[in-house]
């Protein structure tokens, strides 16, 4: 079983999520997303295994956000997931990926249903 984990160290739900991965016995891939973010077809490729827009997954309150007019509705989906990966910030955290489904690790409970 291959999971991954897009993780950022800085982060508490982060953090717990990947612990608990680590409790359960299974070592993820861990993919820091904000050195090395996903590419435009792995991201919507993600989006497609939550089976959510892009809209979604972004981190509204992010000043990033408001500073490239992401919050206009208008915004086609590809301009969204252009925006997460040129500043991956924006992703909400952590995203665990098994089996061709994933999770937001929100809480970090999240990630068992798809183990």
């Amino acid at each position: 079983m291959q999971v991954v984990i897009y993780h950022n160290p800085n982060c508490s739900k982060s953090r717990k999520t990947l612990d608990l991965l680590q409790s359960k016995n299974i070592e993820p891939r861990i993919i820091e997303y904000l050195k090395s973010p996903p590419t435009h077809q792995e991201l919507a490729g993600i989006l497609q295994m939550l089976d959510l827009d892009p809209k979604e997954l972004i981190r509204s309150g992010e000043s990033v956000f408001r500073e490239n007019g992401l919050d206009d509705p208008t915004l086609p989906k590809d301009q969204l997931i252009d925006a997460m990966i040129e500043h991956p910030v924006l992703m909400q955290r952590p995203i665990v990926v098994c089996n061709g489904r994933a999770a937001i690790g929100r809480p970090p409970e999240n990630v068992l249903e798809i183990l």
